[in-house]
């Protein structure tokens, strides 16, 4: 009788969901979205999905529906759609004094057993994203959870091995099947308050030694962001080669809008497997497939340029720029996985910002509550809100999945239907404030295969409004138009004419300004990243971790002025520079004649030095430039210079 019980007993657990789970079917048609097969798609290739805010969107009354209109449980319908891993990220505490939730889900253990649990029911496996902090941790912050501060490294190791084994037996416990281990969250030379890798390698190891006693099959992986920035990766791999890590897996974030190339990124990713033998994966992904917000929380990716676009912010850009992904990870030598990040955090009602504001506070289903001050004062406690990524989910804000959720079960047989204009490519123009606005006469339309297409085009601006353009000085304008029955932008810069030459260093070369290296800046180069320049895609980029090691001059002789009065100008931006000395300048016949101060006082804070009432007489020597030294602090000193002008006033 008791084996009977013991037996029926085994069932029920199975049944609930407690138990290992079964694979649900994946069998995706589409009459709409165009997909490319990507070739030779292993078998047990990643197709993940990170949801962490899932069950605070869904205490907050969000509901998630199938294709075919009904709600369902949002783990099945993307098990149909054929992902086939979820990603989950686990804070330590992010709770303040009073049990209030920081926010962005409030992700502790408890929720990542029960995402877990829902996961496997399911047939998914779980990748265990460990933050190692009380909340968000990435390349701009790694600070230690509350009750880890004041620790040595020696008793913080020992914490992060006991926390992450106990909270890896609980999803174990659970009957969550454990696929993956994240050591950290991108950790670019940093992890849960400490900045030296010889600090970091022992929280790292302590991680890894818990996942080899918990769960001896899952793959042991670290995490970076940037990958742009090929030298940095490279350093990371050969720092945890040095110290002999045991882990399986080097991931990198890849969001298209910030991070370069996939060329870039195979060849990073690629050179990492072949040169330490281990597999590679890009963790995070995403695209926006609409530039609306929908919860009157401000959106990361929104309108107006300012970031790379290599696809149309549509259902089908969307669809194509994941597949994009994919297809190039696969390629890669020891390719193993894509991750997207957050496909379902869509808002939370669509009333108002104080409806949703109470539901972020209450349950944590916005990137931060106000409740976050007690960890986060001057990042979360300052700019808490609702989810920023909610135009880029797999989901409308009713909780619809987009047509583009069905790519992950047509990658392997492809899908191509009749292939039509997907949407209008922007275009951009730079025109000079003494010169002649010349809109171009046709634009490309974007195909649903990515393909490009000419075609007319109608601007909705007439000679007047073009007039006073050239003479309202310089500024940005967004000229709507008309072509293929779509809408379509050019978005035009008017500009003083500039009396140097790469002014801003778009010709992807620093020539012909002069780097003079004064001290040992280690990376000092000139970089393609829109979304750290000023304008345009290029600038000077400079990083140096040593304490005093940034220092160096940048500077450009000019020629062909004629007698007359100049300013000049140049801007920095940067951050984790501490005590600086920085300073544009300009020389006349070797002689310093203008010097302006700037500072560095963070991201995005562009600091302009501006010299007026430069007296030039024709056949002098002239030279601009700007100088800069860093003591740095922290994560090593780093920064950005663009945008040089020199230009007449009289």
């Amino acid at each position: 009788m008791k084996k009977m019980i013991g037996i029926l007993l085994l069932l029920a657990l199975l049944l609930s969901g407690c138990g290992s789970g079964r694979a649900v079917k994946v069998d995706v048609s589409s009459d709409t979205l165009y997909v490319k097969a990507v070739d030779n798609l292993p078998k047990d290739f990643i197709l993940g999905m990170d949801v962490s805010s899932v069950l605070a969107e869904e205490a907050s009354g969000v509901k998630y529906y199938n294709f075919a209109g009904e709600e369902q449980d949002l783990f099945r319908t993307l098990a149909e759609n054929g992902v086939t891993h979820i990603r989950v990220r686990v804070w330590n505490h992010p709770y303040d004094a009073e049990g209030r939730g920081f926010g962005g889900g409030n992700n502790d253990i408890e929720k990542a057993v029960e995402i877990g649990k829902r996961a496997t029911q399911v047939g998914m496996k779980l990748i265990v994203d460990f933050h190692y902090s009380d909340f968000w941790a990435d390349p701009g912050k790694q600070m230690a959870p509350l009750a880890w501060k004041d620790m040595d490294i020696e008793t913080k190791t020992e914490a992060v091995y006991d926390y992450t084994r106990d909270s890896l037996k609980q999803l174990r416990d659970a009957g969550v099947q454990v696929g993956m281990v994240q050591l950290g969250n991108e950790t670019n030379g940093a992890l849960c308050g400490e900045t030296t890798w010889f600090n970091i390698q022992f929280l790292m190891a302590a991680g890894s030694k818990a996942v080899r006693e918990v769960f001896p099959k899952a793959l042991v992986a670290v995490h970076f962001a940037n990958p742009e920035n090929a030298e940095s990766y490279a350093s990371y791999a050969s720092k945890l080669d040095y110290y002999n890590l045991d882990y399986d897996v080097f991931a990198s974030s890849y969001y298209p809008y910030w991070h370069g190339t996939l060329d870039n990124l195979s060849a990073v990713l690629g050179n990492i497997a072949q040169t330490y033998g281990k597999k590679v994966m890009v963790m995070e992904t995403s695209y926006a497939y609409t530039d609306a917000d929908t919860d009157f929380s401000g959106n990361t990716i929104g309108a107006g340029g300012g970031v790379a676009k290599p696809y149309p912010y549509t259902v089908q850009g969307q669809a194509n720029s994941v597949q994009s992904v994919v297809e190039t990870v696969a390629n890669t030598p020891g390719g193993i996985g894509v991750c997207y990040w957050e496909g379902a955090w869509i808002s939370v009602g669509q009333n108002s910002w104080e409806e949703n504001s109470a539901k972020w506070e209450q349950f944590g289903s916005g990137w931060a509550s106000s409740y976050a001050a007690a960890y986060d004062p001057d990042d979360a406690g300052k700019w808490y809100g609702g989810s920023a990524v909610d135009n880029q989910a797999f989901f409308d804000a009713d909780g619809r999945p987009l047509e583009s959720l069905k790519l992950f079960g047509l990658l392997r047989g492809g899908n191509e239907p009749e292939i039509t204009v997907d949407a209008i490519e922007d275009s951009e123009l730079v025109v000079d404030l003494n010169g002649v606005i010349e809109l171009p006469e046709t634009v490309n339309a974007v195909m649903t295969d990515n393909s490009r297409q000419a075609v007319p085009v109608t601007w909705e601006i007439d000679e007047a409004q073009m007039k006073a353009m050239l003479e309202s000085g310089p500024a940005k304008y967004d000229i709507v138009g008309e072509a293929g029955g779509l809408e379509a932008h050019c978005y035009v810069s008017m500009v003083e004419f500039n009396f140097l030459s790469n002014p801003g260093f778009e010709s992807g070369e620093a020539d012909p300004w002069i780097v003079t290296d004064l001290g040992k800046t280690e990376q000092l180069y000139v970089e393609d990243k829109a979304t750290d320049s000023l304008s345009g895609s290029w600038h000077m980029h400079f990083w140096s971790a040593a304490p005093g090691s940034v220092a160096f001059t940048l500077e450009q002789p000019v020629e062909g002025l004629r007698s007359g009065t100049y300013q000049y100008a140049i801007s920095i931006m940067g951050g984790d520079c501490g005590e600086t000395d920085i300073y544009a300048y300009v020389k006349i016949d070797g002689e310093i004649v203008g010097r302006a101060p700037m500072g560095i006082s963070g991201y995005g804070n562009w600091d302009t030095g501006r010299i007026e009432d430069i007296a030039y007489a024709e056949g002098q020597e002239i030279t601009v430039g700007i100088s800069v030294k860093c003591a740095g602090e922290g994560n090593g000193a780093w920064g950005k210079i663009d945008d040089a002008m020199l230009n007449s006033v009289g």
